[in-house]
C-alpha cells in the first residue's frame, strides 16, 4: 500500500500564520480527526501571541499542544488555563462554547504548536455533540521511550500507554520527537492514520514528509515503518473512519447547512447559547453563510 502525501496550505488564524493540512478536498478526516494546524515557530512577546479573540464552538474537541513557548486559554466556563510544552489543553465544545487565545503577559520567545479538532459524533463517550461543554488541562501526559526517541500519547492508547484525555475510545494520537534510526510502529488495522512531519524530515513508509505535509496511511495497516534522517517531530493521528455526515464550517461542526446557518445567528445575535468570556481581545464576528436555507420558524 502506498503513502499519499498532501502538502499544507497558509491561513491566517490571529496574528499567525499557520500550515494548515487537515481537512484537504480529498481527505476531509482521519478517524475523527478533522483540522490539523501547525502555529509558527514564529516570535511573540509579552503582550502579542496568538491573539484569537473571543470566537465560538460547537460539534468539536479543539486540541492545543505546545513545542515551544506558552500561550494563555480562556473559556466561557470560567477556565483560564497557561499551557506549556508537553502539557494538553483539551476543550470539548458540544452544544457551544466561547474561547480565546492571548499572550501570556510573560513570555517573549519562539512560539511553535498544533491545533486539532475533533469532530463529535452522536452519542460518543467523551461527548456528545449536543452536550454539555467542558474543558481539561493536562500538565503530564505518558510517553513510550524506544531506541529512537519519546513517544507522547496524546490520545487514546498507544504501545500499551493510555491517554488520560477524555477522547472517545476511538482515536489516537502521538507526538513523537525522534532521533536518527528506524522503527517499526504498531497500528490498528481498522483505523485509517495519518503521520503530519513537524519538525526535520522522515521517511513514512514509502514516501518522504518534509515539514508541514501530511502523509496519509488510509487503512487496512497493522505496522508501519517510520525512518528520521536526522533529528524530527511528528503527529501520529487516527482512528475508525468518521461516517456520520459532516459540515464544516468556520468554527463550527455540524450535520447540514441549515444546522450551520442557525448557530452562525445565535452567535451573530449574542442570544446567550455560546456563553462569553472576557478578553482584552475583540469579539471576531462571524462571516456570512453563502448559501440558501430554510426560513426560521
Amino acid at each position: 500500500m502506498s503513502v499519499e502525501v498532501f502538502d499544507p496550505h497558509e491561513a491566517i488564524v490571529g496574528s499567525f500564520t499557520v500550515r494548515r493540512v487537515l481537512p484537504r478536498r480529498t481527505l476531509r478526516t482521519v478517524g475523527a480527526w478533522c483540522f490539523a494546524d501547525q502555529m509558527g515557530p514564529a516570535e511573540v512577546t509579552e503582550t502579542s501571541g496568538l491573539d484569537v479573540g473571543p470566537h465560538p464552538h460547537m460539534g468539536l474537541q479543539t486540541v492545543t499542544w505546545l513545542m515551544q513557548g506558552t500561550a494563555l486559554h480562556k473559556d466561557s466556563l470560567g477556565s483560564e488555563q497557561l499551557i506549556s510544552p508537553g502539557q494538553l489543553n483539551l476543550m470539548t465544545a458540544g452544544h457551544g462554547i466561547v474561547h480565546a487565545e492571548e499572550a501570556t503577559g510573560r513570555y517573549r520567545g519562539t512560539l511553535h504548536g498544533v491545533q486539532l479538532w475533533v469532530a463529535q459524533a452522536d452519542g460518543q463517550r467523551g461527548g456528545e455533540r449536543d452536550g454539555p461543554p467542558a474543558f481539561e488541562h493536562h500538565a503530564e501526559l505518558p510517553a513510550v521511550d524506544s531506541s529512537v526517541g519519546t513517544l507522547t500519547v496524546l490520545a487514546g492508547s498507544f504501545w500499551g500507554v493510555q491517554s488520560p484525555a477524555g477522547f472517545a475510545p476511538d482515536l489516537v494520537g502521538v507526538d513523537a520527537a525522534l532521533h536518527a534510526g528506524t522503527s517499526v510502529w504498531p497500528l490498528r488495522s481498522d483505523f485509517e492514520h495519518a503521520v503530519v512531519a513537524l519538525d526535520g524530515e522522515v521517511l513514512v513508509g514509502d514516501a518522504i514528509a518534509r515539514p508541514g505535509q501530511l502523509a496519509s496511511l488510509g487503512t487496512g495497516r497493522s505496522e508501519i515503518r517510520i525512518e528520521a534522517r536526522d533529528r524530527a517531530r511528528l503527529l501520529l493521528l487516527g482512528g475508525l473512519p468518521f461516517t456520520e455526515p459532516l459540515v464544516m464550517w468556520w468554527n463550527f461542526v455540524g450535520r447540514s447547512r441549515d444546522e450551520i446557518a442557525h448557530a452562525q445567528r445565535q452567535w451573530r445575535d449574542g442570544d446567550g447559547r455560546f456563553g462569553d468570556v472576557p478578553s482584552r481581545l475583540a469579539r471576531i464576528p462571524a462571516p456570512d453563510v453563502l448559501w440558501r436555507t430554510r426560513p426560521e420558524a
